[in-house]
């Protein structure tokens, strides 16, 4: 395999891989390289978490999420976590507990989207980047699953960490 850099941005680098398959033929693939990021689950008590409202500017709308992002050169995960979770909420967590990862969207990417729920949380001031818009609003947990299965919530890693949350509770 070989990789041609078409783009270099501010987080991810782009490639048109040349592949190789096992029948001989030659293959080219868009291919999207990303850091890595988190996302965290903030379980302010049995019954309520912290989702935020945040508008988008790819898809021009507002979105219901949970807190996340990329993380940066030598950062681990769970400082990574700590990070994002005040930044975007202002809440500290006593209690973290890894979920594993996911990816993205492997057709077309290879970020790792590491999952964590955040407990026995503090409250504080948020400190957003500034070009991000983000409102957190306290939910039932009920009302999160449903609003996930009625479309609602339409952010996949939100979807997946939430109804992995719920299960777990079970």
């Amino acid at each position: 395999m070989s990789a041609e850099v078409v783009h270099v941005g501010r987080r991810i680098r782009v490639e048109v891989d040349t592949l190789h398959t096992p029948d001989g033929k030659t293959i080219r693939r868009d291919a999207i390289r990303h850091p890595g990021a988190v996302v965290v689950l903030p379980v302010l008590d049995a019954d309520h978490v912290v989702l935020l409202r945040n508008f988008r500017f790819v898809v021009g709308d507002t979105l219901w999420e949970v807190p996340a992002g990329t993380v940066e050169p030598n950062e681990g995960l769970e400082a990574c976590a700590r990070r994002e979770l005040l930044e975007e909420t202002g809440y500290t967590a006593a209690k973290w507990r890894g979920m594993g990862f996911m990816y993205a969207s492997p057709g077309v990417m290879d970020e790792k989207l590491h999952l964590f729920i955040a407990e026995e949380l503090t409250p504080g001031t948020a400190r957003p980047e500034p070009d991000e818009q983000l409102e957190p609003v306290t939910v039932r947990l009920d009302d999160a699953v449903r609003m996930c299965l009625d479309g609602t919530i339409r952010d996949a890693k939100t979807i997946t960490l939430l109804l992995l949350w719920e299960r777990m509770r079970r």
